[in-house]
């Protein structure tokens, strides 16, 4: 064999292998850049939009037709100009909830907008709004897919499940990168229906980092027990300097929707070593996550501040859920409280 040819198979060894490197957060007991970055944008926005719109429900088990979904339009400029006057940097969008189904054409289900009464692509309008507006795309992803993995107890699934996970997730990487928009979060939800071990989190987060460096990622529940890493709920007035991380690697630490304690740990563990994380503070605007036509129950703007203050100290993040309705617009009432509070936000400065 040629010399040339040696090398030429020598050179894609050495490149397989760096591609199937894995990629972790380098340990520290401070922020990294990203982090710093993330602390800084402090407020954003949650928007719960999805099938579970349409029927009054917060989890729906996958069963209800996709052609249920049928707002008259999506208006994501609007959400997302709701977003930029109230002063939030970043906003984030549930891409797919329990239920299984997404907010974009998918080719690895039919449960999605596709099938839908209205087949607009909605991560990729929010990406564009968010891109015209200068705001932080965040998305959101349910780790459990009622759809398509109803048999949570069956690890011989596993293997095919988290194929179409990843694969999933190289579809809404496409959507930012075809839109050229960096998303700043993903935020992932549901791991507590299966061992932390039985998700794919080492391919989760190369997945993104590879293509998204500086993206922050987060998986609800995200911190142990002594002796008991798998340990849920493990709420943030019990969680101390030294706990071990449940889903590892992960940038930042959730627990909807509890709010931080003061003093707030930071420093959490993984195989003898210490990782600084800070905490992302998920809330309603009123009571519900998704819309829902009996929801009236709405926090004031006094409320919502006590709630910032709290939320926002000790280099932390909070995001509100402002659910866009079935009409695909973001509730008026939501738009007015949160002028309401940017002025007591802005004032206290």
């Amino acid at each position: 064999m040629k010399k040339s040819m040696l090398t030429l198979i020598f050179c894609a060894i050495v490149l397989f292998v760096h591609a199937q490197k894995n990629i972790f957060p380098v340990a520290s007991t401070q922020p990294n850049k990203a982090q710093k970055e993330q602390i800084a944008r402090k407020y954003g926005m949650f928007m719960h939009f999805g099938i579970n719109t349409f029927v009054d429900e917060e989890w729906t088990d996958g069963s209800i037709p996709a052609a249920k979904y049928n707002p008259p339009a999506v208006d994501a400029e609007q959400w997302i100009k709701g977003a930029k006057d109230a002063g939030m940097k970043y906003v984030i969008l549930i891409t797919k909830h329990h239920d299984g189904f997404s907010l974009w054409d998918s080719k690895y289900t039919t449960y999605d907008v596709a099938s839908s009464g209205n087949k607009t692509n909605v991560v990729e309008a929010v990406a564009k709004a968010c891109k015209k507006y200068n705001v932080g795309l965040g998305l959101y992803y349910s780790l459990w897919d009622r759809h398509e993995n109803g048999a949570v107890k069956n690890e011989q699934l596993d293997k095919a499940y988290n194929t179409f996970l990843i694969n999933q997730l190289h579809e809404l990487l496409a959507i930012a990168k075809k839109e050229k928009v960096k998303i700043v979060e993903f935020w992932f939800d549901g791991g507590w229906v299966k061992a932390n071990t039985r998700w794919p989190v080492q391919d989760i987060y190369n997945t993104i980092k590879k293509q998204q460096p500086d993206c922050q990622i987060g998986i609800n529940w995200s911190i142990g027990a002594p002796g008991k890493p798998d340990a849920h709920n493990v709420h943030p007035y019990e969680q101390k300097d030294g706990y071990p991380i449940r889903y590892f690697p992960s940038d930042f630490r959730l627990g909807d929707p509890h709010l931080p304690v003061n003093p707030d740990p930071k420093i959490f563990s993984h195989d003898g070593k210490n990782y600084y994380m800070p905490w992302e503070s998920t809330i309603c605007l009123s009571g519900k996550w998704f819309y829902n036509t009996k929801d009236q129950d709405y926090k004031s703007a006094d409320e919502l501040y006590k709630t910032y203050k709290i939320a926002t100290a000790q280099d932390n993040i909070l995001i509100i859920n402002c659910p866009p309705t079935t009409e695909g617009r973001l509730r008026e009432k939501d738009l007015e409280i949160l002028k309401q509070l940017k002025v007591h936000i802005d004032a206290g400065k």
